[in-house]
C-alpha cells in the first residue's frame, strides 16, 4: 500500500452550516470534492494525528463510499485508530456516545439529518469535537478557510476495508475497529431510564404504541431497545429497515411527513402513544391518541417532570432552549427556581452549557430534545423519557399535557415554513424587516402592543463568544411573540421560518384550536413581512 499526494483545488461553498456541510450527492461525487473537505479537517485538527477517530453515518446513499474514502485518508494522516459502526452505521446521538465513551479526538458523522436521501438527493458531513458535540464556529471556520486554500490531499491506495464484520483489522499502520453501532448507546440509555417500569407498561395489555423509524437509522436501535429489551410486541417499530433512500420518503418526523404514524393514533382504535425519529436519529415527534405534542411543550414537560426519571431524580441545574422555541420552558424554570438559557439555533450552542454543568436538559422547536448524556439531540432518548413518564404517571399523553398547562399555562405555538425561496428575495425580506425593528416598540398591531423588537444576539455565558444576527424577534406585552429566521438546513434556495406564539393562562381556553388562536398574530406577521407579495406564496409549505 502506498500514500499518494493528489492535486486538488478549492471548492467554493464548502462552508459548514450549523449542521455541517450539506449538498446534493452529485456535488459530493465530483472528483476531489469530499477529499478536499476531509483534508481540511485533518489539516486543522492537529490532535487527530496519532489519535482516535469515530466514524459513521445514517446509511443514506453514498454513506459507504464516503466511509472508504475517509478511512484511506485517515490512514495517510497518521490516525492511530478509527472506530466505525458496523455497515458504516452510527446514529448521530450514538456517534456522540461513542466519542465520549472511548475518549476519541473527534468524530466524522455522515448525514444530511432529516433531508431526503438517494442518488439525486442530499448528503452531508460534519466534524464533532472530543466532547461529542458539533464543532463550534471557530472550528468550522478553520475548516472552511483551509478548504479555500488547499492544493492537494493525501490518501492511501488500498482495497476497501470490510466494515460489515465486527472486530479489528489494519489499514497500513492504522487500526480499524468495527463495533456494534447499537450496544454502547443502549447501555447508556439503560442507565438513565427505568426499563423495568417501562417493560411493565408495555406488557400491561392496556397500552399500545408505535414507533416510526421512517426507514432511517433508528430502525435497528428502536427494534433492539423497544422490542428485544423492553418486550414490546413485534411490529411496534414500523418502517424499521434502513434504506439508502429512506424508502422514497422524507425522513422528517413531523405532521406533514409522518402521516402513516399520525393515522395510527386517530380515533378510538388508535394507539395510545406514537413516536417517530428522523434520518440520523436526533429528532423526535411525540403523539398521543388524537393529540400532537409540540416540541416546545415536550421540552417543558420533560424538564418539569425530570425528577420522576432515574437519571435526573436529583433534579436539574438548568434548562436551555433555542431562541425560536416557545417560552414554555422558561415558565417551568421560574417555578423550579433554576436558570433557563436562550441560545441561537444549532445544537453546538448547548455544548458549553452542558460541559459547564449549567443545564441538564435542552431542546429546540425543530423536533430536537436532549440532555447531558450526550452532546447531540437524541430522538430515542426523548421517546424513552416519555415512556418512563407514562409508566410513572399512569396517564394518557393528553392528560399529562392538560395537567402541565393547568400548572404553567399554555404557550400556543406554530411554525410556518416557506421552502425553496429564491435566496436573494429571502435575504431582502429579512433585511427590510430588520430595518423596521427600531420603530416597532410601542406600536399597536391588530390589538397587540409591541414591547421589544430586535435581531437576537447571544453572548455565551461560559466562554464569552458572541453570535449576532440570529433571528428577528418581535415581542408583545402579553407574552406573545413573532420570530423570523432564515434556515440553513436545506440544499436548494432558502427556507423562511416564521414562528408564532401566544400565552394563554386560562385553562378553559387550553383546548382551543391553535390556528384560530394564532390567526391574528399570523396576520401581523404577513403585514410586517409581505411574504405573499415578495415570494408569491399564499401559504406556507409546511405548518407545524
Amino acid at each position: 500500500m502506498t500514500i499518494r499526494q493528489i492535486s486538488t483545488r478549492p471548492f467554493p461553498g464548502q462552508r459548514p452550516g450549523t449542521s455541517g456541510l450539506r449538498k446534493k450527492v452529485k456535488v459530493f461525487q465530483q472528483p476531489h470534492y469530499l477529499e478536499n473537505f476531509v483534508q481540511s479537517i485533518f489539516d486543522t485538527q492537529n490532535d487527530l494525528a496519532g489519535g482516535i477517530l469515530a466514524l459513521g453515518g445514517d446509511g443514506r446513499f453514498y454513506n459507504r463510499s464516503a466511509i472508504q474514502t475517509i478511512l484511506r485518508m485517515a490512514a495517510a494522516h497518521g490516525i492511530s485508530k478509527v472506530i466505525v459502526g458496523r455497515g458504516g452505521i452510527l446514529s448521530t446521538p450514538a456517534a456522540s456516545c461513542v466519542i465520549r465513551k472511548f475518549r476519541t479526538q473527534g468524530g466524522i458523522i455522515l448525514s444530511a439529518s432529516h433531508n431526503p436521501g438517494g442518488p439525486d438527493d442530499d448528503f452531508g458531513i460534519k466534524f464533532n469535537v472530543p466532547n461529542g458535540g458539533p464543532a463550534p464556529e471557530k472550528v468550522t471556520e478553520a475548516i472552511y478557510r483551509r478548504s479555500e486554500e488547499i492544493t492537494s490531499y493525501r490518501i492511501t491506495e488500498s482495497p476497501d476495508v470490510d466494515i460489515d464484520r465486527l472486530g479489528t483489522r489494519n489499514l497500513q499502520d492504522m487500526t480499524v475497529e468495527v463495533i456494534d453501532p447499537v450496544q454502547d448507546y443502549t447501555d447508556l440509555l439503560a442507565g438513565l431510564f427505568d426499563f423495568e417500569l417501562i417493560r411493565k407498561l408495555l406488557h400491561s395489555g392496556r397500552f399500545r404504541m408505535r414507533f416510526d423509524a421512517m426507514h432511517a437509522v433508528t430502525g435497528p436501535y428502536a427494534t433492539h431497545i423497544l422490542e428485544t429489551l423492553l418486550g414490546a410486541p413485534s411490529g411496534t417499530v414500523i418502517n424499521g429497515t434502513p434504506r439508502e433512500n429512506f424508502g422514497g420518503g422524507h425522513p422528517d418526523p413531523n405532521l406533514a411527513h409522518a402521516t402513516e404514524l399520525l393515522e395510527m393514533t386517530r380515533g378510538q382504535r388508535g394507539v395510545d402513544f406514537g413516536a417517530a425519529s428522523d434520518g440520523d436519529g436526533d429528532r423526535n415527534m411525540i403523539l398521543g391518541r388524537d393529540f400532537f405534542v409540540t416540541p416546545s411543550d415536550s421540552l417543558a414537560v420533560l424538564a418539569a417532570n425530570a425528577r420522576l426519571v432515574p437519571g435526573y431524580q436529583a433534579g436539574i441545574p438548568g434548562i436551555a432552549r433555542s431562541m425560536p422555541t416557545s417560552q414554555a420552558a422558561d415558565r417551568v424554570a421560574r417555578q423550579l427556581g433554576i436558570d433557563c438559557y436562550e441560545t441561537p439555533t444549532g445544537w453546538k450552542f448547548f455544548g458549553n452549557l452542558l460541559d459547564a454543568g449549567k443545564i441538564a436538559i435542552c431542546g429546540e422547536e425543530s423536533f430536537g430534545t436532549g440532555s447531558h448524556h450526550v452532546r447531540e439531540k437524541d430522538g430515542l432518548w426523548a421517546v424513552l423519557f416519555w415512556l418512563n413518564l407514562l409508566a410513572v404517571k399512569q396517564q394518557s399523553v393528553q392528560q399529562i399535557l392538560m395537567d402541565h398547562w393547568r400548572q404553567f399555562g399554555r404557550n400556543f405555538y406554530t411554525r410556518h415554513d416557506y421552502e425553496g425561496i429564491n435566496s436573494r428575495i429571502a435575504g431582502e425580506l429579512i433585511d427590510d424587516l430588520r430595518g423596521q425593528l427600531p420603530g416597532l416598540p410601542g406600536r399597536e398591531l391588530e390589538g397587540y402592543t409591541v414591547e421589544y423588537a430586535d435581531d437576537f444576539s447571544y453572548t455565551d455565558p461560559v466562554d464569552g463568544s458572541v453570535s449576532d444576527n440570529q433571528g428577528l424577534r418581535i415581542g408583545f406585552t402579553d407574552g406573545s411573540r413573532i420570530v423570523f429566521r432564515l434556515s440553513g438546513t436545506g440544499t436548494e434556495g432558502a427556507t423562511l421560518r416564521v414562528y408564532i406564539e401566544a400565552f394563554e393562562p386560562d385553562p378553559q381556553r387550553h383546548l382551543l384550536q391553535t390556528a384560530s388562536v394564532l390567526a391574528p398574530l399570523a396576520k401581523v406577521a404577513e403585514q410586517l413581512a409581505g411574504i405573499e407579495k415578495r415570494t408569491g406564496r399564499a401559504a406556507p409549505d409546511v405548518i407545524t
